[in-house]
């Protein structure tokens, strides 16, 4: 094979891709022009375009790796063989092909439902005489059809001449270099398809999210492309919502959020609740600035709030004492990417298998965060937000939103979570202190978790302990490094407190404490055995307002869930917000304690269920007949139709309604 065989095909692929990059920005130009807001000033659109620019060499890359691999070999080379020709140009016309596909339905879709294509127009193929009788009677099908022949002539004379233009490339001297650029040109395509980018430390690929971190959801769409938003979507697609069982029950999702107007609700499907200030408020006048700390893997049972003897928390147990605690606490659902999406968006994540923040289509969600008008607003995470793609949660829906994450710290990163959690604590305080304005912070600790890294740093401070293994089992840990990361966690709790106690904003700052999940394990005689039976220990948390100079301290054993969180802390600062979803101010529970319930998923035994002050009732998603039902007060199972009726019956609503509310939460939208 001769030199020119190597360098023409690399000449050919560029000059081809470039043709059809430049022809995918053209467009994005036309969609920005067709689909603009009137209000949106265009010259603001830069990064949208380059983000954009970059979605598009992400696929282009993809055809132009093809035709180079095929390169590699003789028998089908495209300059070497006929047979390589034919397939190279079978790989551009079916990429062509692809492309005039997409950008097509593409546009008639976001004309339609003011949507980027995604995994839902497959539905339509559901309905398919249906679906094809409203296209023709709604577009000039004919027209269409003649076009995309059109386009895609064309596109074969552009691969026909870029073709002969690369024959005529000249031969290198050198034997060694043909070789070289192959192998640097390669990378260069693998690492175009990846599409990693600075701000997100090299450690995760290009993703959708990454779309709505430039600001609103039209520039986000104008970022994206059709098959990144199609393809991003398509492993959400099989998620059903029973919509008729809740228009059937809508009685009960009225009772448990304690609706008006049930009847006209239950037709438009609306679960909002305005709540306004209250008068003659003592408490919120006092109240300038909040701190919602997620803390990471914060078990119940494995802490000295529950009298575990191993006494892993202690500083977290005398701020327990000062503050107002809520002991059966749980989250919604297991895991930090569904705690954290619970927490702010105040419905349960039931998505099966993956979780909501990486379904694209979930992406638009109202927060309560949003009502909290003239506050400056922070996120603090010591590593990057493109995990779980929680950045588009959060820059999507929370306006002005000051992100602080990988890459943005003074403190240098200790593993794959970034920087320690002390230090993350210190910085967020040292952030704070020098802010003059009210201000929502969140902060989210990642320590407690694998691989357990204790910083050579704090070992000066802290101490590790070393305890027997009978003893770690015995009381919930399966090691001393995880018992190690576990108090690590609480010294950091210290830490960062004992810091904000020095600076201004402490008196007037309301300091709210959430685990993101339990971790499951026996928790012995600390809890009802129904919790180690059930798997309760995976979602069993604390929960702490703490605010020493405000608060009265006080315990309370009413269930309560992270979906409660920001209406909760909205209650406490008396602003008035509009709930949309299902989570409920605590504080407004409390006389009504004997009838609330909260809604558990366990996702990996695929078990739904709610629990009370009295009783556990749940069952196997897919085998809803077999029911358990058990006293939570004496551990015993228990029969009483009438209630167990009534739980079965709220669990299967507040199911479906969760499963609606994820993707039909919609913000207002602001271009």
């Amino acid at each position: 094979m001769n030199k020119i065989k190597h360098t023409s095909t690399i000449v050919w692929i560029s000059i081809t891709g470039w043709c059809f990059l430049i022809l995918m920005t053209l467009l994005r130009f036309v969609f920005v022009h067709r689909f603009v807001a009137p209000s949106l000033n265009q010259g603001s659109l830069k990064a949208a375009y380059i983000l954009g620019f970059r979605y598009d060499l992400r696929y282009v890359a993809i055809a132009m790796l093809l035709i180079l691999l095929l390169s590699f070999f003789k028998a089908v080379h495209p300059f070497a063989t006929n047979q390589g020709k034919k397939i190279s140009f079978l790989v551009w016309m079916g990429f062509s092909v692809f492309l005039i596909l997409f950008y097509t339905a593409d546009f008639i879709h976001y004309a339609y439902v003011h949507q980027r294509l995604n995994a839902s127009i497959l539905s339509y193929l559901d309905n398919a005489a249906i679906s094809m009788q409203m296209m023709w009677q709604s577009y000039p099908i004919l027209l269409i059809i003649f076009v995309f022949v059109a386009a895609l002539f064309t596109m074969y004379q552009l691969v026909r001449f870029t073709f002969k233009l690369a024959s005529k490339s000249s031969p290198s001297s050198n034997k060694i270099q043909p070789i070289l650029v192959n192998i640097l040109f390669f990378f260069i395509l693998v690492y175009s398809i990846v599409g990693n980018v600075v701000y997100s430390g090299g450690q995760y690929p290009l993703r959708w999210s990454d779309a709505y971190s430039i600001g609103t959801d039209f520039k986000a769409n104008v970022a994206l492309n059709p098959m990144q938003s199609f393809f991003s979507t398509l492993s959400f697609r099989s998620t059903q919502i029973n919509t008729d069982l809740i228009k059937n029950n809508y009685s009960v999702i009225s009772d448990y959020l304690d609706l008006t107007a049930v009847v006209q609700n239950a037709k438009e499907f609306n679960f909002n609740r305005v709540i306004r200030a209250k008068t003659n408020d003592t408490i919120s006048p006092k109240i300038k600035n909040v701190v919602l700390v997620i803390c990471e893997s914060f078990s119940a049972y494995k802490s000295s709030m529950m009298g575990n003897p191993l006494n892993a928390t202690p500083y977290f147990n005398s701020m327990r004492k000062q503050g107002v605690y809520f002991n059966r606490a749980f989250s919604p659902a297991y895991g930090t990417a569904r705690g954290v999406w619970a927490a702010i968006t105040g419905t349960p994540d039931v998505l099966e298998g993956k979780t909501s923040s990486r379904n694209p289509l979930a992406v638009d969600q109202h927060s309560i965060i949003a009502d909290f008008k003239n506050y400056e607003k922070f996120y603090f995470l010591g590593g990057s937000t493109s995990w779980a793609n929680i950045r588009g949660v959060l820059t999507n829906n929370i306006v002005d939103l000051n992100i602080y994450e990988q890459g943005r710290y003074q403190s240098s990163e200790i593993n794959v979570w970034g920087i320690s959690d002390k230090n993350l604590f210190m910085e967020a305080n040292k952030t704070l202190s020098a802010n003059t304005k009210p201000f929502f912070a969140i902060i989210q600790t990642a320590d407690n978790h694998r691989p357990y890294t204790i910083p050579e740093e704090d070992l000066k401070s802290f101490k590790k302990l070393t305890v027997s293994k009978d003893s770690l089992l015995k009381f919930g840990f399966e090691n001393n490094d995880e018992y190690n990361a576990f108090r690590y966690t609480d010294y950091c709790f210290e830490q960062f407190i004992e810091a904000a106690k020095k600076e201004k904003y402490f008196d007037n700052t309301l300091f709210v404490f959430i685990g993101d999940h339990g971790i499951k394990g026996d928790a012995g005689e600390m809890l009802p055995k129904s919790f180690t039976e059930q798997n309760l220990t995976n979602m069993h948390i604390p929960f702490l307002f703490y605010a020493p100079k405000i608060l009265n301290p006080k315990e309370y054993s009413l269930p309560v869930s992270q979906i409660d969180v920001l209406p909760s802390i909205a209650s406490l600062c008396n602003i008035p917000y509009t709930n949309t979803t299902l989570g409920k101010s605590v504080f407004d529970m409390l006389n009504k304690s004997d009838k609330h319930s909260i809604f558990l998923y366990d996702d990996f035994n695929q078990q739904i269920g709610v629990l009370n002050n009295e009783y556990y009732y749940g069952y196997k998603i897919k085998d809803p007949n077999k029911g358990i039902f058990e006293s939570v007060l004496n551990n015993t199972k228990v029969a009483n139709d009438s209630i167990e009726k009534q739980m079965r019956r709220l669990t299967e609503t507040i199911y479906e309604t969760s499963k609606y509310m994820l993707i039909n939460n919609k913000k207002s939208k602001v271009n």
